[in-house]
């Protein structure tokens, strides 16, 4: 594979690259990139983290990138999540790897607990010459990353934050920060440090946010509010009713599919489409919806545009394609639901984590 297959291969699993010139450059000097993604080990895993992110990920390793999935065990504790109790957070980070497992990357990937970077004197010199070089303003707008905003900080830990997670980037020696859009401010704050410190600058890659059923109803707005929106709107699991599990059974999807905004006509802030895009062709080699004779009888679509086009025009009425993302949404998460039902240690976490109480 050359140069300019893997910059296409990664431009085509993100929303943002920053930049393409220094992604083609990184891959001219390096055969095996380091990236890296970090997860706050916290409640049951959903379709973004158990199904899109593997999707991602096997496509983005074909170039050559090494992974590293951050299991940011030190950030769920300074957040609270799971009550802030440290092993609760641990059996939920060991139920991700579980997922990831499942998933079909769990041989792919190097599993890294944050506790390392933690416990380590070089990492925290780097959060203070990180922080040293940064201003309090700059540390509030970056709070976006934690699921935070300024008005919910009641810790100072919390301010640590941002300053932590741009200090594993250069502690993983990162040459790839590979996050979702939520976390983008993250990366450009490790870029602004690199250059101020001569560090090594990572590029930037980020991908979409899967949304919650309940869509973005107001996605016209401008570019930077629509990326606020779709933050605010993402698939959350501390949002369980916007949400769809990959321990949820064929009829859970069906209802929860079926129950979903899908204005007709319409793409921006239509989650259905957005599954169609980014889960199902991502997924299938092709997209085929079931409807009767007199509407037009069956139709198998083998790319997105084709598909978004019929449907802009109306010639896809919302419930043949949610029927459609239905089916294909059980056929993804089915290999992760079955893992867990079936493997004695994956279903004792499932068992423990589902009785653990989640806070945001």
């Amino acid at each position: 594979m050359d140069v300019e297959e893997k910059v296409e291969i990664i431009k085509n699993s993100v929303q943002e690259l920053v930049s393409e010139e220094e992604l083609k450059k990184l891959f001219e000097t390096n055969d095996h990139p380091i990236a890296y993604d970090g997860f706050e080990p916290s409640g049951l895993a959903h379709l973004p983290f158990g199904v899109y992110r593997p999707l991602l990920l096997k496509n983005i390793i074909k170039t050559g990138v090494k992974f590293k999935l951050l299991l940011a065990d030190s950030f769920a504790w300074i957040n609270n999540k799971m009550g802030g109790n440290l092993d609760n957070i641990r059996t939920v980070g060991n139920y991700f790897i579980e997922v990831w497992k499942a998933g079909g990357i769990g041989d792919k990937v190097d599993f890294v607990w944050h506790k390392e970077n933690f416990d380590d004197p070089e990492y925290w010199r780097k959060v203070l010459l990180i922080g040293k070089n940064q201003t309090l303003n700059r540390t509030l707008r970056a709070m976006q990353i934690a699921g935070r905003k300024e008005s919910d900080i009641k810790e100072i830990a919390e301010l640590f934050y941002p300053s932590m997670q741009t200090a594993d980037v250069f502690q993983l020696n990162v040459d790839i920060c590979q996050l979702g859009m939520d976390q983008r401010r993250a990366s450009m704050l490790a870029r602004e440090i690199a250059d101020k410190l001569k560090w090594k600058k990572p590029v930037a890659a980020h991908h979409y946010l899967i949304l919650g059923l309940d869509g973005i109803s107001s996605a016209s707005a401008s570019d930077e509010n629509k990326i606020e929106a779709e933050i605010d709107y993402k698939m959350s699991k501390s949002k369980p009713e916007t949400s769809v599990f990959v321990h949820d059974s064929e009829e859970d999807i069906k209802r929860k599919i079926t129950k979903a905004f899908c204005p007709p006509k319409i793409v921006n802030g239509n989650p259905i489409m957005q599954y169609s895009k980014e889960l199902v062709f991502r997924g299938f080699k092709s997209m085929k919806i079931e409807r009767k004779k007199e509407f037009g009888g069956d139709v198998e679509y083998f790319n997105y545009a084709s598909l978004e086009k019929d449907y802009i025009e109306g010639k896809i009425h919302p419930l043949d394609l949610k029927k459609s993302v239905s089916f294909y949404l059980n056929e993804l998460i089915k290999p992760v639901r079955e893992h867990f039902e079936k493997d004695s240690k994956a279903k004792e976490l499932y068992e423990h984590v589902k009785q653990l109480k989640i806070t945001r």
